[in-house]
């Protein structure tokens, strides 16, 4: 227990930047999965064959190496380790990656939750004369969104696991506080494992909290 108090502050910091990495990758999955989704659905058959082939190519692509590649990605472009001190690389190229490989899943998640809903719906607004942008955005998407509240929850707590990964390039989250503590203190190990458990536990317990929260409000909404 005392290695979890002495080194309280290096495990709070993980674990700042770890929610920092959900929240923002977060984000990124959230609104370039719906546009994916929109692909997906699209009449256009050149628009369903591009997303399909992001989701096909990124759950099929295991996520430590999409995080290399990333990782690999500002070299080549010219970055240097002067400008450094300046911006968190390691933190972009971590959250980029988190966020464009969570997007398939939120993609498949909100394709779910369309599929859900009674075609009528769609040929309704059709029939009012609403492009295929106009009936998503105002009467496809919003029942979507409520209907994958479950399955986006699901997705959101493997984020948040998955965002251990950044450890590999360096992002000083919460895997790799644990990491530094295992290596600093071999006798402690166990409260150590225990104490991050605990954290990851509590990130995931927040996040089914807030969805159930959202369904509960989604079903009043009905």
């Amino acid at each position: 227990m005392q290695v979890l108090i002495d080194n309280f502050g290096l495990i709070l910091d993980g674990f700042v930047k770890t929610l920092w990495l959900l929240l923002f990758a977060g984000l990124i999955a959230l609104v370039l999965g719906t546009l994916l989704v929109a692909l997906r659905v699209s009449p256009v058959a050149v628009m369903r064959a591009v997303g399909t082939s992001y989701i096909n190519v990124v759950r099929n692509t295991p996520l430590l190496l999409i995080v290399y590649l990333f990782g690999a990605l500002f070299p080549v472009l010219g970055y240097t380790a002067s400008i450094s001190s300046y911006i968190d690389y390691s933190f972009i190229t971590a959250t980029i990656a988190l966020g464009m490989y969570a997007a398939a899943f939120v993609c498949e998640a909100l394709r779910a939750g369309i599929n859900s809903i009674p075609v009528g719906q769609a040929e309704a607004a059709r029939s009012l004369g609403m492009t295929f942008g106009q009936s998503m955005s105002t009467v496809i998407l919003p029942q979507a969104f409520r209907a994958a509240i479950p399955p986006l929850a699901s997705t959101y707590i493997a984020l948040a696991k998955n965002t251990s990964v950044a450890l590999a390039i360096g992002v000083t989250e919460a895997a790799f506080a644990m990491k530094k503590l295992n290596n600093e203190y071999a006798t402690g190990r166990s409260w150590i494992f225990f104490g991050f458990a605990v954290g990851y536990i509590l990130i995931v317990w927040a996040i089914a909290a807030f969805a159930h929260g959202l369904e509960r409000q989604a079903g009043k909404a009905r």
